[in-house]
């Protein structure tokens, strides 16, 4: 049980001796354009090779996340890249005016976070980011029709995930019966349907023979209704064992450990500070 594991060494070496391999059918066609001089051959340096290079200095960069010091809709990206292993920088987003630069600068397409920094590019929307980090780590299936179900599920637990991320900004008069709905949601459509789907999949996991993008997802959402109704998985046995199996894989058990880039449940300061950065002048 356990991950697929992605080994960025090996990768940026296998990409290495591809690059090499441009290299040297480069030279030894063109015998370094005819001339000795260095200035010449960097001059004559194929455009092929230099994107090449370009693109092995972006992977081998560790993933940047820009957004609140909070969950939100970053915590999903943080869950899936733990499961992964793979480290990544956090820029939080404190001010009115870093916000502002992002849009200026043109990093945020449409103007929103989570916004992440990888492989080169500059990734927005939460769907494509984590659909894009699943695909690379092996998280999303090893067919097409694992990966719509992967899918399936996902956008399962993203409503479910919605309801809890809006909490927080709920008023006061509304928090109560806000959070009877969260837990009659769980307990009457969501987990009714990942319960079954265990059951009937005998796997450890949801989709396949290996931990996927679904399962992390749906650890996340466990334990974040948790925090909020504790017994809610009391009528739930095959949840409850599954809860249980995600917890002891590694990587898993190391980001549930305190110290963890994982973020505590929302709070009154991070309320405040998300409402101050995204508030419209």
């Amino acid at each position: 049980m356990g991950v697929c594991a992605y080994n960025p060494k090996k990768s940026f070496l296998l990409e290495l001796g591809k690059t090499l391999q441009i290299c040297i059918s480069f030279l030894s066609q063109h015998r370094l354009c005819g001339v000795t001089g260095s200035s010449h051959v960097i001059s004559c340096y194929p455009a092929e090779m230099r994107q090449k290079n370009q693109e092995l200095r972006s992977m081998s960069e560790k993933p940047r996340l820009i957004y609140f010091n909070g969950r939100g809709r970053m915590e999903s990206v943080r869950w899936l890249l733990a499961a992964a292993r793979v480290e990544f920088e956090e820029i939080f987003l404190d001010t009115r005016e870093q916000y502002v630069k992002l849009i200026k600068d043109g990093s945020l397409m449409f103007q929103q976070v989570p916004l992440v920094e990888i492989d080169g590019m500059k990734m927005v929307q939460t769907r494509a980011i984590l659909s894009y980090i699943a695909g690379k780590y092996n998280l999303y299936g090893k067919d097409l029709k694992e990966r719509a179900f992967i899918d399936m599920y996902v956008e399962g637990i993203t409503d479910l995930m919605h309801m809890i991320l809006m909490f927080p900004f709920s008023p006061p008069e509304a928090k109560e019966k806000n959070l009877a709905l969260i837990t009659e949601r769980a307990t009457h459509r969501y987990f009714p349907v990942f319960e079954k789907a265990l059951k009937q999949h005998g796997q450890d996991f949801l989709v396949g023979n290996q931990v996927s993008w679904a399962d992390i997802q749906l650890m996340e959402v466990i334990l974040a209704v948790e925090e909020k109704t504790p017994a809610v998985l009391s009528a739930f046995p095959q949840l409850q064992a599954f809860k249980t199996r995600m917890s002891n894989m590694p990587a898993i058990k190391k980001f549930l450990q305190p110290g963890s880039p994982r973020k505590p449940p929302p709070d009154d300061h991070y309320v405040s500070t998300v409402l101050k950065v995204l508030a419209e002048e």
